[in-house]
């Protein structure tokens, strides 16, 4: 946790808000970004502008990221740690085609898993060419490794997330610097995730889960442990159903094909 600055992608509410204010609390310097300005600009006015800067991003212009990105490092180039914690979770019934608005599944799907690929590429040049240990750290959910029937959608960006992060924690061990790649599978949490605005036929939706400060404890408590896989609540229980397996089998399959392959590159 000897971080020099973070960057929080998708800090305006909910765990990136609560892991912003845990992480100044403790004396770390944060920017944060997210697509609502009102909610950052609060934050900086709660905190202080010496120990918190604000960066307005729309994730789902994935055009941008990479100027995004580009401002950012000029203006902070001590920045050694990228959190990427934007989500989103709409309901879906394909029992009900009518009902299914594709447009708002593409957007789920963009902020949840797409956005996430073009941040990587973006930051991860700065964070190899550090000459410490840096860090990308990335919130996924227990449904990415069991989806839940209610929001098709969720948990397949949140799965495809998550295969994206075990492939790139094996990429970047070979590469250049010195890259961590931290995975938080939160289980439901009380956030805004499921309010009555995003999810309207729930009724005090922002009350379903753990509560968000139990939550951001054990997360920080695991974060200053060093781990890289951090499943909490029913997510742990999850993970420790079969995931150590299916892990071992990947781990297993890279190796042999890493072989395989070998043989046939020019």
């Amino acid at each position: 946790m000897a971080f020099n600055k973070v960057l929080i992608v998708g800090a305006t509410s909910g765990i990136g808000r609560a892991l912003a204010t845990r992480l100044v609390e403790k004396g770390i310097p944060v920017v944060i970004s997210g697509r609502r300005e009102e909610n950052l600009q609060e934050f900086v006015r709660q905190h202080g502008s010496d120990k918190v800067k604000s960066k307005v991003v729309d994730v789902t212009k994935l055009d941008k990221i990479p100027e995004f990105a580009s401002e950012v490092l000029v203006e902070d180039p001590d920045i050694d740690c990228i959190f990427v914690n934007s989500g989103i979770q709409r309901p879906f019934d394909f029992s009900k085609p009518d009902t299914v608005d594709l447009s708002i599944f593409d957007q789920e799907l963009v902020t949840n898993y797409t956005s996430a690929v073009y941040l990587s590429k973006a930051f991860i040049p700065h964070l190899q060419a550090q000459k410490k240990q840096t860090s990308l750290i990335f919130t996924t959910s227990q449904m990415a490794l069991v989806p839940m029937m209610r929001c098709p959608n969720y948990g397949a960006s949140k799965a495809a997330l998550h295969h994206f992060i075990l492939a790139l924690r094996t990429q970047l061990q070979d590469s250049p610097g010195d890259i961590r790649v931290v995975e938080i599978y939160p289980p439901a949490v009380q956030t805004e995730l499921h309010d009555t605005k995003h999810q309207p036929d729930l009724k005090d939706g922002h009350l379903i889960g753990m509560p968000l400060d139990d939550f951001t404890d054990e997360v920080w408590t695991r974060l200053q442990n060093g781990e890289e896989q951090i499943a909490v609540g029913s997510a742990q229980e999850i993970f420790e159903a079969f995931e150590f397996k299916r892990q071992g089998l990947y781990k297993e399959m890279t190796k042999m094909l890493t072989g395989l392959i070998k043989q046939f590159l020019r």
